[in-house]
């Protein structure tokens, strides 16, 4: 199958982008208006974390977070066969705050949420750092997709590791210097194992792992923010959480790039992934309570 859909996605890449966001524009319709995707969950999730918003403003929302995500889609097929002149030239990417750091011989994790669009990521913290970059990844269900999204991945020199394999596979690369990417905003699969903290006013689950990772390792810490310009345009931003992780109360670095993504989204609320479940687990004082970061 593989061999099959490649060659069709490939040839699909080759489109210009003006008539790749045509078909971007079709498939929003599609998505927002008939299938009408995930729809319960987005306006769920932005009724708890815009209570203030009339429902036209969540709409308006709603409707730029639905054309964000269909744009991603097709960015992602772009990227199958963009050149590195031309990644260039439609990402910009600061990441002087996290290269110079690396004179210091120590590693770097670089944490961000779900902000579009993260492939865009990917490929630039490799073509622009000076670490070699690990990104982890969740494993797909459909291989074939999977390893399309994969071989895409690795184009500019990223180390994939699957997130299913990280314990096994991590020690591979920890002996030497490296950067390593992950999104930490997911939910967590054991809430009575996660970082529980206010996000927009909800007590809501995290991972701990990131944090406990930069502890363990020492690593310094980076968060990158991801803006973007206009379609197809995207600028990636690094900034130093912190370089002495073991220094900082515990629960510091979660609470902060909580703190982050949270004002991130405020500032452009469009731009987040609201079609997953953001509010999956509820909190229950008597069970989590010993697991609130204050």
């Amino acid at each position: 199958m593989y061999y099959i859909l490649y060659p069709i996605l490939y040839c699909v890449s080759l489109l210009p982008w003006r008539v790749l966001y045509c078909i971007s524009d079709a498939v929003y319709l599609l998505a927002y208006y008939i299938i009408r995707y995930r729809r319960n969950v987005v306006y769920q999730n932005l009724a708890i974390a815009f209570p203030e918003k009339s429902e036209k403003e969540k709409t308006i929302i709603a409707k730029k977070f639905y054309h964000n995500l269909i744009d991603s889609l097709v960015e992602t097929i772009k990227l199958i066969s963009l050149s590195r002149k031309e990644f260039d030239k439609h990402c910009i990417v600061d990441a002087d705050a996290v290269n110079n750091l690396y004179a210091t011989g120590k590693s770097v994790q670089i944490l961000a949420g779900h902000f579009f669009n993260w492939e865009f990521l990917n490929l630039g913290m490799a073509a622009n750092l000076e670490y070699p970059f690990i990104g982890v990844y969740m494993n797909i269900t459909n291989k074939t997709v999977e390893r399309i999204l994969v071989d895409m991945r690795k184009k500019f020199g990223t180390i994939l590791i699957p997130a299913s394999e990280f314990r096994t596979q991590f020690d591979n690369y920890n002996k030497q210097q490296y950067s390593i990417g992950l999104i930490a905003d997911q939910n967590p699969s054991a809430p009575e194992r996660a970082a529980w903290l206010p996000f927009f006013g909800q007590m809501t689950a995290f991972h701990n792992g990131p944090e406990k990772g930069a502890v363990r390792m020492n690593t310094d810490v980076a968060i990158v923010d991801i803006k973007k310009i206009k379609r197809g345009y995207y600028k990636l931003e690094l900034s130093v959480m912190t370089t002495t992780p073991k220094e900082l109360p515990e629960g510091t670095i979660t609470k902060q790039l909580i703190a982050f993504i949270e004002e991130a989204i405020r500032k452009n609320p469009s731009n987040y992934l609201w079609s997953h479940r953001r509010w999956k687990h509820k909190y229950e004082e008597e069970k989590y309570k010993h697991l609130v970061i204050h």
